[in-house]
């Protein structure tokens, strides 16, 4: 079978390579579409330091089922589904209390083991959902949205909170489209204008370009000098999450998306002062996929609007090329592996 192999950075190939060894207990899989994520345009660059070469990219995917073992869920070849990409463990700390999405020896497919740009994948049947009719390109775009609706969850938003949103890439208008089943006010923060005008068209409330305008005199205005009930942070430079600080009312929440790849220095007594509770987040839960499913499903969330492109395997390397020189024009982009 064919697979899309980053060599080495900056350097993409069509290879041949061996079909899967299906084990026990796991389904054969036909790959349909896959979307790239910022990690996968990470280990393209050379940026995504637990990446190591040759590895095969790709964890946002949806699949149609080859062959499935006997099964209580109704799974059966034909089906088109999605799949959870994180491998916990199930024997750390972290998985034997429950937190599997937080496995210390944690493995994402494309990242830390070979991911779904193959056109077959051999899954464990317990890492499948059932697609309930959506698309194959709509299955595709669950997992990140799982990552953004896994985030709002740590929040608790109730339906009278304000919501700042700094950061309008795929990440956060996944997090927009998840906070507004939850509340009626949110304004998202990015310094590009494309980017705001996706969030405009995705339901935000206000927007704003801290390049050109004060986020204090924003905060101000939206929220009448309160500060926002919840900020979340999906953009992982310090001065975002500083930002987020600034911009929270006392007692609010702090949602952490972003990864981080540089220190960032602060006096922490803000914390103290302002009671602020900060959470981090990671990866995403079941019920996070199967929730998004139904919400989708339920025409609850469009997820295809956040579809900028789809390109063909062997143009895999365009692909690349275009996100990792994004400008702010482009969200998602899916690339198509098998019919």
């Amino acid at each position: 079978m064919k697979a899309i192999v980053i060599s080495e950075p900056g350097k993409i190939e069509i290879r041949d390579i061996p079909m899967p060894v299906v084990g026990e207990g796991e389904a054969l899989l036909k790959v349909k579409y896959v979307g790239i994520c910022g990690a996968d345009v990470a280990s393209f660059t050379g940026n995504q330091p637990f990446t190591t070469y040759p590895r095969i990219p790709g964890h946002e995917f949806s699949a149609e089922i080859v062959s499935v073992p006997e099964n209580d869920r109704g799974l059966k070849a034909g089906d088109i589904v999605t799949c959870n990409p994180y491998f916990n463990c199930t024997t750390c700390y972290s998985c034997q209390r429950g937190f599997v999405n937080c496995c210390t020896d944690n493995q994402t497919m494309g990242v830390q083991r070979d991911g779904a740009f193959c056109e077959y994948i051999a899954m464990p049947l317990d890492r499948m959902y059932d697609g309930k009719g959506l698309t194959a390109q709509e299955l595709s775009l669950i997992e990140p949205f799982s990552i953004s609706r896994h985030a709002v969850s740590r929040a608790q938003i109730k339906e009278s909170d304000s919501v700042l949103i700094i950061g309008a890439g795929p990440i956060g208008l996944f997090a927009l489209l998840a906070a507004k089943q939850k509340c009626k006010r949110i304004a998202v923060a990015d310094i590009l204008d494309n980017r705001l005008a996706l969030a405009l068209d995705y339901g935000a409330d206000a927007v704003v370009n801290t390049k050109n305008q004060s986020l204090d005199a924003f905060v101000n205005d939206f929220t009448g000098g309160n500060g926002f009930d919840v900020c979340i942070e999906a953009c992982g430079a310090p001065e975002t999450f500083l930002g987020c600080i600034d911009a929270a009312a006392f007692a609010a929440n702090i949602i952490l998306i972003g990864n981080g790849k540089r220190e960032t220095s602060f006096v922490h007594s803000v914390l103290l002062k302002k009671e602020l509770n900060v959470h981090g987040s990671r990866n995403a839960l079941k019920e996070d996929f199967i929730n998004n499913i139904t919400a989708v499903a339920e025409g609850q969330a469009d997820v295809m609007k956040m579809v900028s492109g789809i390109y063909e395997m062997q143009d895999a390397m365009d692909a690349f090329k275009a996100l990792a020189n994004n400008d702010g024009t482009l969200a998602k982009l899916l690339i198509r592996i098998g019919d």
